[in-house]
């Protein structure tokens, strides 16, 4: 998709494999990808003065999170677009850009997930039927274009979604960082432009921008 991108591929294509070789997760880590599952990918052209394109990571988790819903499981946002149930992770969201593209790659786990893992993990299938990748496609595509055309107004009412489907304030959580420190704190909510608030145990608290983000 990154290659479609430079070469000046239109704003809203969408791919979806039925398996993948090399499924990739954050940090160059790698992603279980069994038929069954949903892996799919789609571009954004972003223009100026639209909020951040880092902010598309929320997009992409209330539009998500608003999908599996439809196919009935509730799910528990965690910063900043992992889908959790029972904490365990459902799926995962990478961004990638590429000049004016923000390349946006689903994974969800329908109708398998890994247990040999560092994390828990959990599938549609494990809390019922999993849907069919290319129904569940279909309507992620269309909850992601109208998430799409609300950011583009500004970001408020993504993060309000994103705040109200996320777990509870207070919440303990470690946040480790590019650096390969790790931050402890509660769970603040979102900054204005959608940055992790971190309750420290001094008192004061401190907005994440980057890192990875665990429940404890």
């Amino acid at each position: 998709m990154l290659g479609l991108a430079r070469s000046g591929a239109a704003e809203g294509l969408w791919l979806r494999a039925e398996r993948q070789t090399g499924g990739r997760g954050r940090q160059g880590r790698a992603w279980a990808s069994p038929e069954g599952n949903l892996f799919v990918s789609t571009l954004v052209r972003v223009r100026l003065g639209e909020p951040p394109a880092a902010t598309l990571a929320l997009v992409a988790a209330v539009a998500l999170e608003e999908t599996a819903r439809v196919f009935g499981l509730e799910t528990v946002l965690k910063w900043p677009n992992d889908l959790m149930v029972d904490g365990a992770k459902l799926s995962g969201i990478l961004l990638e850009r590429a000049d004016d593209a923000v390349v946006i790659g689903f994974g969800v786990n329908l109708a398998h997930h890994p247990t040999n893992i560092d994390r828990p993990a959990t599938s549609f299938a494990a809390h019922g039927a999993a849907p069919d990748p290319g129904i569940f496609a279909e309507t992620l595509a269309e909850s992601f274009a109208r998430w799409l055309s609300r950011w583009r107004d500004g970001i408020a009412p993504v993060r309000e979604r994103w705040l109200a489907r996320a777990h509870p304030i207070d919440t303990a959580l470690t946040a480790r960082l590019a650096d390969g420190s790790s931050v402890d704190g509660l769970f603040g909510g979102l900054d204005p432009q959608g940055a992790l608030i971190l309750r420290l145990a001094d008192g004061t608290s401190r907005v994440i921008h980057a890192g990875d983000v665990f429940l404890l």
